[in-house]
C-alpha cells in the first residue's frame, strides 16, 4: 500500500513509520513539527519523506494516490489538551474529520484511527471494560476520541474503511522520546534521582502496551479484511498488562537498583480503568504483545546506560508534549491556535 502516516515525528510514529516501510509498504509522513527539536537517540531505521502541513490544511489534493491513511497527530495527552478544550476540540476532532473527508473524496480506502483506552475514563477497578462497554470520558483529549470515533463510524461506506485502535497507556523507547508517560516518567526518576515519588496513592488502574507493539497492531489493521476491521473499535493491548500505578513504580524500582518509593495521598486525577483485550486477538489474529512492563523497563535502563543520559535530557521541553508546546508559544513560534508563525523569518530578516 501508498501510507500517509499522519504524526510521523511523534513518539508512535517515528516508529510506525519505519515498521510499515519494512514490511514493503510505501509510506509519506505528515507532521506540523512541534516536537522536531527532541531526538534521544540514533537508529538505522529508514525515514519517511514527510509533508509539514497541519492537519487543518490537508486537502483532497494532498491525499491523491493513497491507498491507506494512519491517523496520530492530535494534541497528544489529557494535561495538554485541557489547556484549552476548545482549540482541541478544532485540531483533535474537526481537524480529523476533515482529514477523513479529504481522504474519503480522494479515494483512499483505508483509514486507521489512533484512539485510546482513555475513553473509558473511570470505572470500578473489579469491572473489566470491553468495547462495549459504556465510554466515560473525563477529559477534552478522551471526548474528542469519543466524538472522532462515532463520526468516522457514520463516513463508513464500501470504499471508505475507517477502524479504531484504543491503544492502552504507551511505554517503551523511541527516538522522539516522550517522558510524560507513566513507565516512562517513572524511570527516569529512578535513573536521575533514584527515588520514584508518586504524586498519588498509586491505587488508579492503567492498562499498558509497548510502543512496538502498537506498530505491529497498526500494520494489522491495515493488512486485514476491510469487513473484518470496517467500523470496529479495537483495544490494543493484552489482558496480563493491567496494572495499578504502584504495581508499575515497584517494576521499576527493582529494575533499577537502590530506587526508592514515595507514596502520595489520592490524587483528584480519578481516571481508572481495567479492560479487555479479547477483541485484538479474534479480529487480528495474529496480534501478539511482545513486550511487558518488566522488559520495558529494562528496556528504557540499558537506553539510558548506552547514551548516558543526565537530568538535563528528562528534563528537557522536546520529551514531555505540554512543556514543548508551552515554549515554542512562550518564544512566539506558535499563536494562541498553535499555528505557526513567520517569527524565524523575521528575526532572520532583521
Amino acid at each position: 500500500m501508498k501510507i500517509l502516516v499522519t504524526g510521523s515525528d511523534g513518539y508512535i510514529g517515528a516508529l510506525a513509520a519505519p515498521h510499515l516501510m519494512g514490511a514493503g509498504h510505501e509510506v509519506v509522513g505528515l507532521d506540523t513539527g512541534f516536537y522536531r527539536q527532541g531526538w534521544l537517540f540514533e537508529t538505522q531505521a529508514p525515514r519517511p519523506a514527510t509533508l509539514t502541513m497541519d492537519i487543518r490544511d490537508v486537502t483532497a489534493r494532498d491525499l491523491e494516490g493513497f491507498d491507506a491513511v494512519v491517523h496520530m497527530a492530535e494534541l497528544s495527552n489529557d494535561p495538554l489538551a485541557q489547556q484549552s478544550p476548545d482549540l482541541t476540540r478544532e485540531i483533535n476532532h474537526r481537524g480529523s474529520i476533515r482529514l477523513a473527508q479529504a481522504a474519503r473524496q480522494a479515494g483512499v480506502r483505508r483509514f486507521v484511527y489512533m484512539s485510546s483506552c482513555s475513553v473509558y475514563g473511570v470505572a470500578d477497578g473489579n469491572t473489566i471494560l470491553n468495547e462495549h462497554s459504556p465510554v466515560n470520558p473525563q477529559t477534552a483529549y478522551a471526548a474528542c476520541k469519543v466524538d472522532v470515533e462515532r463520526d468516522l463510524t457514520k463516513m463508513m461506506g464500501p470504499d471508505f474503511t475507517p477502524c479504531f485502535l484504543r491503544n492502552a497507556t504507551v511505554f517503551g523507547a523511541s527516538p522522539r522520546q516522550r517522558f510524560d508517560l507513566v513507565l516512562n516518567d517513572l524511570c527516569g526518576l529512578a535513573w536521575t534521582t533514584g527515588k520514584i515519588t508518586l504524586l498519588s496513592n498509586g491505587s488508579p488502574w492503567r492498562p499498558l502496551v509497548h510502543v512496538q507493539d502498537i506498530c505491529q497492531a497498526v500494520r494489522l489493521a491495515l493488512e486485514a479484511p476491510a469487513e473484518q476491521i470496517a467500523g470496529v473499535a479495537i483495544n490494543v493491548g493484552s489482558d496480563d498488562q493491567c496494572y495499578r500505578v504502584i504495581d508499575i513504580a515497584q517494576i521499576v524500582a527493582a529494575t533499577f537498583a537502590g530506587c526508592e518509593i514515595e507514596v502520595g495521598p489520592p490524587s483528584a486525577d480519578n481516571r481508572s480503568y481495567r479492560v479487555s483485550f479479547a477483541r485484538i486477538t479474534k479480529v487480528l489474529p495474529d496480534f501478539r504483545c511482545q513486550w511487558n512492563a518488566e522488559r520495558g523497563a529494562l528496556q528504557m535502563k540499558h537506553l539510558f546506560e548506552r547514551i548516558g543520559m543526565e537530568a538535563a535530557d528528562f528534563h528537557a521541553p522536546a520529551y514531555t508534549r505540554q512543556r514543548m508546546v508551552a515554549k515554542l508559544r512562550q518564544n512566539g513560534l506558535l499563536d494562541d491556535r498553535l499555528r505557526w508563525t513567520d517569527a524565524i523569518s523575521g528575526a532572520v530578516a532583521a
